[in-house]
C-alpha cells in the first residue's frame, strides 16, 4: 500500500515494458533492413554467375562473399541434373522456382533466389538463421546504449519519487511529533497542490474538533458549579435529618432530602442528555412522523399535566415527516412539554400542534424566490412567559431568570436548542395567545 512502492513498481516496470516492446520494433525493423540487404545479394550473385560458363570440374568465377553471411550456390541443368555445388550442407534446398521464395528443409528455413540461363538454372541461398542473427547483433548494437543507461533513468526515477514524495513524509513527522492537546492548524506552505486539499480537511478538522473540546471544557466547568449547589443541599438536609429529635422533624427532613435528590437526578439527566448532543454531530437520518412523536410524549405526560390540573392536549395536527434522529426529537419535544407544563400555574393550558408550512426562501439576491415545505412542532402555553429581552438568553446553558420557580438546571431550552441545530431546524420564542405565556415553534426542513 505504499505510494513510493506503487509508484517505482508503475514507472520502472512502464519503462521495462517500453524497453521490451521498442526492443522487439527495433529487431523487427533490423530484420526488415537485413532481408532487404541479403535479398539484394542473392540477386546480384545469381545474376553475375548467370553468363558465366560452368565447367564441371571447376568452380564458376563468384563474385567476393564474406562467408558469414553463409550463401550456397547450385548450379542445375535444364533437365534437373546438378552440376555445380559451392558449400556443400547436409541438406540442401531443391530445385525452385525462378525468382524469390522461401523453403523449409530439416535444417531449417532457407531464403532462395534462382534464375535461368540459356542451358542452366542458376540458384543461390541463404539460411535464414544468419539474417536473423544479424537483425539479433544490429538490435543489440543499437539498445546497449539504452541498456546501460536504464540503471541510470531508474536512479532519477527514483530521486524524482523520493523527492515528490517528501512533502507527505515532512507533513508526517510533523503530525507525529504533536502533542495530543495540540490542536492549532498544520502549515501549509511549499505544499504540493494534491496535499494542500488534505491539510486543508485536516485543519478543519481541528478546528472542529478544538470548538468542540471547548464546548466540553465549558459544559463541565459549569456542570461542576451547577452541581455543587444540589449536593451542599444534600449534605445538609442529611445533617438536618440526622439532628432530627422527633418523628415530625424526621419526616420534614426526609421530604426535603428527598426533593433535592429528585432535583439532582433530573438535573445529572438533563445533563447527560445535553451532553448525548456535544459535539454537534450529524444525526442518524431516517425518515420520522414528527405528528406520532408530538402524540406520544403528550400521552407521556399527561399525568404530570393532571397532578397539576393543566389542560395538555394536540390542538391541531397534520402529517409531517422529517429527516433525524427519533431519539432526538423525542427528547427535544419532551423538553418543550415538560418546561410548558412545570412553569405554567394550576389550571392553565399547554397546547401541542403540529402542521406544515410553506415559506418563500431567497438564498441569492439574482435569483428568483423559490417556495420550501417545512414542519413546524409548536407548543404553546399560557404561563408567566418570557421578557422579549431575556428569549435569547433561556437557550444559553444552566441560564436561568432570578425568581423564576419551580427549580430547574436551566438546562432544558439548551438541549432543544441544540437539537434543533444538529436538524437543521430554526427556533422562534414569541408569545403566548392573547400576548400571554410563550409559545415555542421549532420548524423542520420536510422530509
Amino acid at each position: 500500500m505504499s505510494i513510493r512502492a506503487r509508484l517505482l513498481a508503475w514507472l520502472l516496470g512502464g519503462v521495462l515494458v517500453i524497453g521490451a516492446v521498442g526492443g522487439w520494433v527495433v529487431y523487427r525493423n533490423a530484420l526488415a533492413e537485413a532481408d532487404a540487404f541479403f535479398d539484394y545479394h542473392l540477386r546480384q550473385t545469381a545474376l553475375i554467375l548467370r553468363d558465366e560458363p560452368v565447367e564441371y570440374s571447376l568452380a564458376p568465377r563468384l563474385p567476393a562473399n564474406d562467408a558469414a553471411y553463409d550463401f550456397v550456390v547450385q548450379v542445375w541443368t535444364l533437365d534437373g541434373v546438378r552440376v555445380y555445388l559451392s558449400r556443400p550442407h547436409s541438406v540442401l534446398p531443391d530445385i525452385t522456382t525462378i525468382g524469390f521464395s522461401s523453403v523449409t528443409t530439416s535444417e531449417g528455413r532457407w531464403r532462395v533466389y534462382g534464375t535461368q540461363a540459356l542451358t542452366k538454372v542458376i540458384q543461390v541461398a541463404q539460411p535464414m538463421h544468419v539474417r536473423e542473427q544479424q537483425a539479433v547483433d544490429l538490435a543489440l548494437k543499437t539498445l546497449r546504449p539504452f541498456a546501460l543507461l536504464l540503471p541510470v533513468l531508474a536512479f532519477l526515477i527514483w530521486l524524482a519519487v523520493g523527492g515528490s514524495l517528501e512533502p507527505l513524509r515532512r507533513l508526517t513527522t510533523l503530525i507525529k511529533s504533536r502533542r495530543v492537546d495540540a490542536l492549532d492548524p498544520l502549515p501549509d506552505e511549499r505544499l504540493p497542490d494534491e496535499v494542500r486539499p488534505l491539510v486543508g480537511a485536516l485543519n478543519d478538522l481541528l478546528g472542529r474538533l478544538g470548538a468542540a473540546l471547548d464546548r466540553e471544557r465549558a459544559f463541565m466547568a459549569d456542570a461542576a458549579h451547577e452541581l455543587r449547589t444540589p449536593l451542599t443541599a444534600l449534605h445538609l438536609q442529611m445533617g438536618m435529618l440526622a439532628r432530627a429529635e422527633n418523628e415530625a422533624e424526621r419526616n420534614e427532613a426526609m421530604e426535603k432530602l428527598s426533593a433535592g435528590v429528585q432535583r439532582a437526578i433530573r438535573l445529572v439527566e438533563q445533563m447527560l442528555s445535553f451532553a448525548r448532543q456535544e459535539p454537534r454531530a450529524e444525526p442518524g437520518r431516517v425518515r420520522v412522523a414528527l405528528d406520532d412523536i408530538a402524540r406520544e410524549i403528550v400521552a407521556e405526560l399527561v399525568p404530570l399535566a393532571d397532578a397539576k390540573n393543566i389542560d395538555l392536549g394536540i390542538s391541531h395536527s397534520q402529517a409531517a415527516f422529517v429527516l433525524g434522529d427519533p431519539d432526538a426529537l423525542r427528547t427535544l419535544t419532551r423538553n418543550l412539554v415538560d418546561n410548558a407544563v412545570r412553569y405554567t400555574p394550576s389550571g392553565g393550558r399547554v397546547d401541542v400542534s403540529v402542521e406544515n408550512s410553506s415559506g418563500a426562501a431567497d438564498h441569492e439576491h439574482s435569483q428568483p424566490q423559490t417556495t420550501s415545505t417545512r414542519a413546524v412542532l409548536k407548543v404553546v402555553d399560557n404561563g408567566p412567559g418570557i421578557p422579549p429581552d431575556e428569549r435569547s438568553r433561556v437557550l444559553d446553558r444552566f441560564y436561568r431568570r432570578p425568581g423564576t420557580s419551580p427549580s430547574g438546571s436551566g438546562l432544558g431550552m439548551a438541549i432543544v436548542k441544540a437539537i434543533a441545530d444538529t436538524h437543521g431546524a430554526t427556533m422562534d420564542l414569541s408569545s403566548g395567545v392573547d400576548g400571554h405565556g410563550l409559545a415555542v415553534s421549532v420548524a423542520f426542513p420536510s422530509a
